[in-house]
């Protein structure tokens, strides 16, 4: 699960300077600092499948894929996060005064776990949907073949699609690009995989 580092108020600054030296990864919301847990190998095989068909995909066009460890600001929400997968359109735009930064994504992409599904599906899609690149937002599941997709149709609205099973095809919207599931989940074990969390319905009372 995000573990919350310490209850005091940190500026962007103040966390630039304790990540670059980190050895965990950290999130940063709004003043507060909070570290991430480290990734899966199927998350790992899910986000490299995507990342790589995705390389493939663009080349030679004005995008750039990145994965993983790109820092991303959201100035709208005071967030620093760090996306799974990344689509750039160039030219790319860094936070003022930072070459390690991004701030511009076209497309996000988040695998979903027990520990950071609730926050990638709340929390980081308000704070990416506020800024004004972005186009699309894909959720992968990595306990099932599962992924739920978001295409921006104008400010207040966006599209949803949903793909499930080997044959189902993700298409992007932004980009010329689609990959199948099955593609998607190449050498992904799903019996390796812990259990996934079900949130139980609240207890009746009398």
């Amino acid at each position: 699960m995000v573990m919350q580092v310490q209850q005091r108020y940190y500026s962007p600054e103040e966390y630039l300077a304790l990540e670059v030296n980190a050895e965990e990864r950290h999130i940063y919301i709004d003043g507060e600092i909070i570290e991430t847990p480290g990734g899966t190998p199927n998350h790992n095989k899910i986000a490299g499948n995507l990342s790589a068909a995705l390389n493939f995909a663009l080349k030679r066009q004005p995008y750039q894929v990145f994965a993983v460890n790109q820092r991303l600001w959201v100035p709208d929400l005071r967030s620093f996060t760090y996306p799974d997968v990344m689509v750039i359109a160039q030219p790319i735009e860094f936070m003022e005064g930072r070459k390690d930064t991004l701030t511009n994504p076209l497309i996000v992409a988040e695998i979903l776990s027990n520990s950071t599904e609730g926050y990638d599906r709340g929390q980081k899609f308000a704070a990416c949907r506020s800024i004004s690149s972005l186009q699309e937002y894909v959720l992968i599941d990595q306990y099932a073949m599962h992924v739920e997709h978001y295409a921006k149709a104008d400010d207040r609205k966006w599209i949803f699609c949903e793909y499930e099973g080997e044959d189902s095809v993700l298409t992007l919207a932004s980009v010329l690009f689609q990959i199948s599931l099955a593609d998607l989940y190449d050498k992904v074990d799903f019996s390796s995989e812990e259990p996934r969390a079900i949130d139980e319905p609240p207890a009746d009372e009398d």
